[in-house]
């Protein structure tokens, strides 16, 4: 008990004599903790560089479509759930077995448009909404969506038109018109259609292309480019890249700029257009030699009626330089451009 009281007595002494010490240097001692004592003594982090924001604020600011729940209408929202079923399962409706009407190659309208036109660069729908009716120089008039729609169906399907009044083509332009309602008026959704690629110094190469496809893409589309047929023979489960039942040859996609992009940002399956996997040259070289391989004609001759706005990629002519259709086809691609700058 006495020991304990001295040990008391000894700590308010030690007590009483610090403390005029600890209140003479509180501004020392405050300033251990200090912002810049802090900075010092705390493990330095690694500032976010100026790519790494970039990433971010785009991931951030890409396009999300309105979700399908958020129709108010009972009606409606059956139209556009209908609309999206026709989009992901396009053959199954609609395709060569389809149990509606038979007018188009075998293929998914998101073989060409991922996630049913949802997702960021993969060509998606976005836009759609926002900028049509539109000129299109394509075909040298203003379009709505129902030709959009339809030029798809004839060129990318390799197929006929669909009826505008029909069931079908009005539950399709009820799904593009719901998901892209976000989107005002006139402007165009971050992340919509395809990522800008850079050209090659040279023609793209279809024989080092077709190293590429059977590393990279044989797989999953098969050494003839036929895909892959699902066993009830109505829908692909990856689709043909040529052949009869491939997309024709007035389809975007028959032009090299648009399918190199396509290819370099969304394949193989399962790749972002953040972490692609192909080189640029990978992608140019892949895309030269799957659309150098036989696929379905289509009479293209009234494309582009003012020949100044065709795209320096368009195979056919005639042109306004003195390019070949082959390097219209392949490239490369600067010398055309500059010269359409002059």
């Amino acid at each position: 008990m006495i020991q304990r009281m001295l040990n008391l007595i000894i700590v308010l002494v030690i007590f009483i004599v610090l403390l005029p010490l600890v209140i003479y240097n509180a501004d020392t001692i405050k300033g251990w903790f200090s912002s810049d004592h802090a900075k010092a003594i705390t493990p330095a982090v690694p500032e976010t560089t100026k790519e790494e924001k970039k990433n971010i604020a785009s991931v951030e600011t890409y396009w999300q479509p309105v979700a399908l729940d958020l129709v108010p209408d009972a009606a409606e929202k059956e139209l556009v759930y209908y609309g999206r079923d026709l989009i992901a399962h396009t053959a199954k409706y609609l395709g060569p077995n389809g149990s509606v009407v038979q007018i188009s190659n075998g293929q998914n309208c998101q073989n060409c448009h991922l996630q049913a036109g949802t997702m960021a660069f993969g060509n998606n729908y976005g836009s759609v909404a926002s900028t049509y009716p539109k000129f299109r120089a394509r075909s040298g008039s203003v379009e709505n969506i129902y030709k959009r729609v339809n030029d798809c169906f004839e060129r990318s399907l390799n197929g006929k038109a669909l009826d505008t009044s029909s069931k079908e083509m009005q539950a399709i332009v009820a799904y593009i018109n719901h998901i892209g309602s976000n989107v005002k008026k006139g402007e165009k959704a971050a992340g919509s259609g395809l990522k800008d690629l850079v050209f090659l110094d040279r023609a793209a190469d279809p024989i080092k292309g077709k190293v590429v496809y059977e590393s990279k893409c044989q797989s999953c589309h098969l050494a003839n480019g036929e895909g892959v047929l699902n066993p009830d023979k109505i829908e692909y489960s990856f689709p043909p890249l040529w052949g009869k039942h491939s997309f024709n040859d007035g389809a975007g996609l028959y032009r090299i700029t648009n399918f190199a992009k396509y290819v370099k940002y969304n394949m193989p399956l399962g790749v972002t257009h953040e972490n692609p996997q192909l080189t640029d040259e990978e992608a140019w070289d892949v895309s030269a030699y799957v659309l150098s391989q036989q696929r379905p004609h289509i009479t293209v001759s009234k494309d582009w009626p003012d020949i100044t706005q065709k795209p320096i990629d368009h195979p056919f002519g005639p042109y306004t330089d003195a390019f070949t259709e082959k390097q219209h086809k392949y490239g490369p691609f600067k010398p055309i451009a500059d010269k359409a700058k002059k």
